[in-house]
């Protein structure tokens, strides 16, 4: 009977320092999945070391990383854990999560990994759907630029993939570029230029509206993307709302966990 409270589930983000986007995206991601999977105990680790220590100095909350997590679940007694990263794709952040749980194989029954975000064909195509849908109301002149974080990681290419399938998937108005690397804004702005939009909307293609959002997406350097855009004629809009937040988003997020614990089965 006792083995039901043994069973945990780990939500692996890159994190951030931005309480406000937290709250409506990474918060909101694990109590999706703490709701669907209430036999579970729910965990969360974050990647990144510098915002962990930056939340420590300032705010006084400690955050664990993915080994202080495990760690963590051994006190606990935790036998069984499955591993839910909310990573866009399967890029350095996820390898460097594995290795770090892996690290604890013998120490635990068993360890399972869920999928990030953009694994799968279908995967890609319920994304599309998630994005289309949420900015639904926009007409046909308007065009949505997505900004994704990109990566030096062949993954990258997953970017580009997603960006043809919105226009294959009869979205021609929606492209996705990166901070990164490929495609870059130069290269949107070239597709954008043969579309002709009237109006731009300019939103994040990241789990939280966080830095990358709040600077290079909107801030106030010339740099901007915002700013390129305006300087190049457009009339710009952005809307800082993180993947996290598109209820679609969350729900691919919890099917990642129960195909996970269909394959440990």
């Amino acid at each position: 009977m006792g083995n039901l409270t043994k069973k945990a589930i780990l939500v692996v983000s890159f994190g951030t320092s931005h309480e406000d986007t937290r709250k409506v995206t990474i918060d909101a991601i694990e109590e999706t999945i703490g709701a669907a999977f209430p036999q579970y105990r729910i965990y969360r680790a974050w990647t990144s070391k510098m915002i962990i220590a930056k939340l420590k100095k300032r705010d006084g909350i400690i955050i664990h990383t993915v080994k202080e997590a495990m760690e963590q679940m051994l006190l606990d007694g935790i036998t069984d854990v499955i591993v839910q990263p909310t990573h866009v794709i399967n890029g350095i952040e996820n390898d460097q999560m594995k290795a770090d749980a892996l690290s604890f194989r013998d120490r635990f029954s068993s360890i399972v990994f869920g999928n990030p975000l953009l694994t799968t064909e279908e995967d890609n195509q319920a994304v599309v759907q998630a994005v289309a849908g949420e900015f639904q109301d926009m007409d046909q002149e308007t065009a949505l630029v997505l900004m994704g974080h990109g990566t030096e990681h062949y993954a990258n290419s997953v970017y580009a993939a997603l960006d043809y399938r919105f226009k294959d998937m009869g979205h021609k108005n929606i492209f996705l570029g990166t901070v990164e690397a490929y495609p870059a804004l130069d290269s949107l702005l070239r597709a954008a230029d043969s579309f002709q939009p009237k109006k731009i909307v300019l939103a994040p293609f990241m789990i939280v509206a966080g830095d990358h959002a709040q600077n290079d997406l909107a801030g106030a350097d010339p740099d901007s993307w915002m700013n390129r855009l305006s300087s190049e004629g457009y009339e710009v809009t952005p809307v800082l709302k993180g993947l996290g937040e598109y209820p679609q988003v969350r729900q691919i997020l919890v099917e990642h966990v129960q195909q996970a614990m269909n394959a440990s089965i």
